[in-house]
């Protein structure tokens, strides 16, 4: 435990009340902290919450007095996502206010092991299969950062042993004492460019995970990865894995662990590149913090993939529907068609800065795109003719499209690698209405997810 983060008494600013937000209030107020409140847009429920402890929020706008506000905040604790062109950090920055992090607060005050995971794509699934992996070997774990569990939240609880820790590179940016026991970088790709200032600012963030790596602590890294690997730490323990390159690898079709084999790929309920790669991940991480080789294989072989991830919805007339609302990226959308061939791939939504061109190294995979969204008419034009494409102007016409388009042996693919805040609140409800339209419209038969 690490009593010189936050010195008892400060006054502590919190930025921003979603689940974050909140668990830090909480666990401020309770403690020996003043605690300042801050928010774009409070919901009533927000604001109740806030009355509930005796605190006000403040609602600052760009021509408030913002210096008067922070006047007296020791530590400023900004929510996870708060764009860098935010207006506060400026003031922050003039005020020589330090900027601290959930997981700056919860080394104060928990020193149990952590294992992070980071890549900007598949954390949340490599999160949930170590957490398995980790519980069928009689360690209790609970999964926490990125996901429902704020990890200050969760040190609350002193029966659990072992913390895997979802690190987005929103937490991490503005982290500057997490100190993993085990950590796993998963790969990188453009993201988050509505958030972070530039590319490098993102891949600074992600970087992060390995600053304060010391001679004990192990990294695990994409060796076919090159930026991952340009960020490898000059100190502890490095392993490797990656389908054709690492220590752990994929050879004559047997996932090797640690030299030895570990199972074969059809054994695997999916087993793409990157369904490969995240099983990799997966066990090596586990396996460095002290799970059993039959856990490992028990959840490589049984683990149901995480919903809104290339998830089966179910087939009719020999054509199989898959949601994968999730991707809000272009390389998220290159790994799930290189999954398949003969698709309709249902994308677009809103662009958060990244260039859709890449898009066409997969184009031999498509065989109609049906665009949707605010990057609709963009998306299209990232094939130029190359690939058949239709703009749909809601979900249910994109499904009617995608229906008239498809025959025996095609897969529809909800793909849409850019955000869902054009049409919908989140990912989730993008991808349940998805699912709800092909079940109503298409009748599909419901499969084994």
């Amino acid at each position: 435990m690490r009593g010189e983060i936050f010195p008892e008494g400060s006054t502590v600013g919190v930025y921003g009340l979603g689940e974050t937000g909140i668990a830090l209030t909480k666990f401020l107020h309770d403690g020996n902290f003043s605690v300042v409140l801050f928010d774009d847009n409070p919901s009533g429920l927000v604001i109740k919450f806030a009355e509930s402890l005796g605190l006000e929020i403040h609602v600052p706008t760009a021509k408030s007095d913002l210096d008067g506000l922070l006047d007296g905040i020791d530590i400023f604790m900004p929510t996870p996502g708060l764009p860098d062109s935010h207006y506060i950090f400026k003031h922050v920055f003039n005020a020589g206010i330090p900027i601290r992090s959930e997981f700056d607060l919860a080394a104060q005050y928990d020193d149990r092991p952590l294992v992070a995971v980071t890549g900007t794509n598949g954390k949340t699934t490599v999160t949930m299969m170590i957490k398995e992996m980790l519980l069928y070997s009689d360690i209790k774990t609970e999964a926490v950062g990125n996901t429902e569990i704020p990890l200050i939240e969760a040190i609350g609880d002193r029966s659990i042993e072992k913390f895997v820790v979802e690190a987005s590179s929103f937490r991490l940016g503005h982290s500057s004492y997490f100190q993993p026991d085990i950590s796993v970088w998963l790969n990188f790709s453009p993201d988050h460019l509505d958030v972070h200032q530039n590319l490098q600012a993102y891949e600074k963030a992600k970087a992060s995970l390995w600053q304060n790596q010391s001679s004990g602590h192990i990294a695990i890294a994409n060796a076919e990865d090159e930026i991952v690997m340009r960020h490898l730490p000059n100190t502890g323990i490095v392993k490797t894995f990656g389908k054709n390159l690492g220590d752990n690898k994929l050879v004559d079709d047997y996932l090797i662990l640690e030299n030895e084999k570990l199972l074969h790929i059809e054994d695997l309920k999916r087993s793409s590149p990157h369904d490969i790669s995240n099983a990799l991940a997966a066990a090596i991480t586990a396996r460095s913090a002290g799970a059993e080789i039959s856990a490992i294989q028990k959840v490589l072989t049984e683990f149901v993939n995480l919903p809104h991830r290339i998830e089966f919805v179910g087939c009719k007339d020999g054509v199989a529907w898959y949601n994968d609302s999730k991707s809000t990226t272009p390389h998220s959308v290159i790994a799930a068609v290189m999954g398949f061939k003969n698709v309709i791939l249902i994308a677009g939504g809103r662009n958060k800065g990244l260039d859709l061109r890449v898009l066409t190294c997969v184009q031999d995979h498509i065989k109609h795109l049906v665009a949707i969204g605010e990057a609709s008419e963009e998306m299209v034009r990232v094939f130029d003719g190359s690939v058949p494409s239709t703009e749909a102007v809601s979900m249910g016409e994109a499904v009617a499209i995608a229906r008239h388009c498809s025959k025996d042996g095609d897969v529809v693919l909800l793909s849409p690698g850019c955000t869902s805040f054009d049409w919908y609140r989140n990912y989730a409800d993008r991808g349940e209405d998805f699912k709800r339209t092909v079940r109503d419209l298409v009748g599909v038969e419901n499969g084994d997810n």
